[in-house]
């Protein structure tokens, strides 16, 4: 004898038979409600808001905004070119020469100063050379300050010097020192000994001012 054997149901199974009617319940009552809504309560009519002609032309409209046209296209720059004319030779400028411009014509220095109170540019094209170098160094040694030779201390100075026409040091100045006052001074007693052969500008005698070093150190 064979025995019947019964599948239950699930409850998800359950629940998708018994929401399948109550599904078409539920679109036959929104049916039923909408169209209660629209003709019953006829919700879309116009009300009249009593607005009259006279009402309507007393409405001022704003005025009328006039959109400027687009600004011009800037326009390239035209391409340059060169210009076929040609410049005659007549008209530029002649080139600087010491024959055009002597320096007997250059204007004289400002009233109430002279060359010799400072170092400045005076032009030459033969520069003086000391001759006396030998009595120089002696010079040196006698100058020298004994506390720094015992010591074995020197160094070097550059001097601005103003060389005469003559060849003799009418002015000079410091232009690098030693680092030791000293030394600056006793450079200072050198230089009215030493002597020059003048400077000339184009076989002119002339007074100019250079730069000369002066060293101490033990011999």
């Amino acid at each position: 004898m064979e025995e019947s054997v019964s599948i239950r149901q699930t409850a998800n199974d359950e629940f998708k038979e018994k929401s399948s009617s109550w599904t078409q319940i539920g679109v036959i009552a929104a049916v039923m409600l909408h169209f209660g809504l629209f003709v019953l309560v006829r919700p879309f009519e116009a009300a009249d808001l009593g607005t009259t002609a006279d009402e309507m032309e007393a409405v001022t409209l704003p005025p009328e905004v006039r959109i400027p046209p687009p600004p011009e296209r800037i326009a390239r720059p035209a391409t340059p070119r060169v210009a076929s004319v040609e410049v005659s030779e007549d008209i530029t400028i002649a080139p600087t020469t010491f024959e055009t411009n002597p320096v007997e014509n250059l204007p004289p220095p400002p009233s109430g100063t002279s060359p010799a109170d400072r170092p400045s540019f005076i032009p030459y094209d033969t520069a003086p050379v000391l001759l006396n170098g030998g009595q120089v160094q002696q010079l040196l040694q006698r100058y020298y300050p004994r506390t720094l030779k015992d010591a074995g201390i020197g160094g070097r100075i550059e001097l601005w010097l103003y060389v005469s026409e003559g060849g003799a040091v009418a002015n000079f100045e410091v232009k690098t020192s030693s680092g030791n006052a000293l030394l600056d001074d006793a450079a200072g007693q050198v230089v009215s000994e030493m002597k020059f052969s003048p400077a000339k500008n184009r076989d002119k005698v002339t007074a100019v001012w250079v730069s000369q070093w002066v060293t101490f150190q033990v011999v």
